[in-house]
């Protein structure tokens, strides 16, 4: 970037002094600073001198330093380090200031200054015919991920195409730049991925995508069987050996022989007695064995409402912050022995808890655990060849 002067005496006004509104104003920015420190207003009161006059004259700059109590040269210093401040008269419709830095560039940037050169003026800073036009080259202004971009005054105009460019350049000729939406000029929310996100999308993976399609499918199952069910009349049916079948217990039950029928012989009765005997358990053992994994469940690593005696410092473990520790305890778990005894179905459990993926099994809490458990900080370094953090 070439350096930056103040404009020749020519064009550089006698004198300067706020209006009664952005005096006011300035009055506010210096009083939000402590006393002594009221200097640090520099750069708000070199806003509003630039938004008085449309650029920061060299008188503004006197007017600032005798308000602030500051070195002339200090106002100079900052005045000339921001491009943000223009410091020679510039379009009275639009600035155009194209950022020319590596990102931008790489992506079309020099394109943009050479709308700017034919729909403006072939040298920056050169104003238009009609004096509503100005462009100039500058350094970064912090939109890399939305490059290629431009500001205008205040705002910024970003992904832009040299078509876009020349309509965004016509519309504040016209006096219509308000018409423009600042920011990206493509479709994409702010600095997200331009073709939509691409992570935290919400879509399950690992084991919550197995899970998940689990779910939908017993839930699609269960919707679909609902009609089904709707539509059996809820009564036991005959079968032909003169027993009845019940469609909910799906079980042979010998009271349900009609009362119209012989009464079968002896031997037969006794087998369906049997029978009835054996199929009345099969509903008991399917009943106990769908109990079995919510115990297992409800189970799951041991849990404290208090710490056994001191809290141990969670924190010795790597990956575990002071935030993560918080946590931790307020999910039960308090000491290293806790820890040290997850399998690793306790793991899944409080994974999904943490909602930290694979964090406990990548930073390996388990075994850090075990060693801080076995004998603190010096088991730890025997294990692992280091003092835990």
């Amino acid at each position: 970037m070439s350096v930056r002067r103040l404009a020749e005496d020519a064009v550089q006004p006698e004198g300067f002094k706020f209006n009664r509104a952005l005096g006011a104003e300035a009055k506010v920015w210096i009083k939000k600073y402590p006393k002594g420190r009221e200097q640090s207003a520099v750069i708000p009161l070199l806003m509003l001198a630039q938004e008085q006059e449309g650029w920061v004259t060299k008188a503004s700059i006197e007017h600032i330093a005798e308000m602030l109590n500051m070195p002339l040269i200090r106002v100079m210093e900052v005045a000339t380090f921001y491009t943000q401040f223009m410091l020679q008269p510039v379009g009275t419709k639009a600035h155009i200031q194209v950022c020319g830095t590596t990102p931008c560039m790489l992506r079309g940037s020099e394109e943009l200054m050479a709308v700017c050169k034919s729909k403006i003026s072939p040298n920056q800073f050169e104003l238009n015919e009609e004096g509503t036009l100005s462009w100039e080259e500058v350094e970064c202004q912090g939109a890399c991920v939305n490059a290629p971009m431009v500001m205008v005054f205040k705002d910024t105009y970003e992904d832009l195409t040299p078509e876009r460019l020349e309509e965004i350049i016509d519309a504040f000729e016209a006096g219509n730049g308000d018409s423009i939406k600042p920011g990206p000029q493509i479709d994409r929310i702010f600095s997200a991925p331009a073709g939509g996100l691409t992570t935290l999308n919400g879509k399950p993976v690992g084991k919550s995508a197995k899970a998940a399609n689990s779910n939908a499918k017993a839930k699609t199952a269960k919707s679909a069987d609902k009609p089904t069910r709707a539509a059996k009349p809820k009564q036991s049916t005959s079968l032909s050996d003169g027993t009845v079948k019940s469609p909910k217990e799906n079980r042979v039950s010998a009271d349900s022989v009609s009362a119209k029928n012989a009464a079968p012989a002896p031997g037969t009765a006794k087998k369906a007695a049997a029978a009835e005997t054996t199929t009345a358990k099969k509903p008991a053992t399917k009943s106990s064995a769908a109990k079995k994994p919510a115990a297992a469940k409800a189970a799951g690593p041991e849990r404290l409402s208090a710490p056994q005696g001191a809290a141990d410092d969670l924190k010795l473990i790597s990956g575990v912050g002071p935030k993560l520790e918080q946590t931790l305890n307020g999910l039960g778990f308090w000491h290293f022995s806790q820890i040290a005894k997850w399998k690793k179905s306790d793991v899944a459990i409080v994974d999904d808890e943490l909602s930290f993926k694979g964090r406990i099994e990548r930073d390996d809490w388990i075994k850090q655990a075990k060693a801080l458990a076995k004998g603190g900080e010096a088991e730890y370094i025997k294990v692992f060849g280091k003092k835990p953090r």
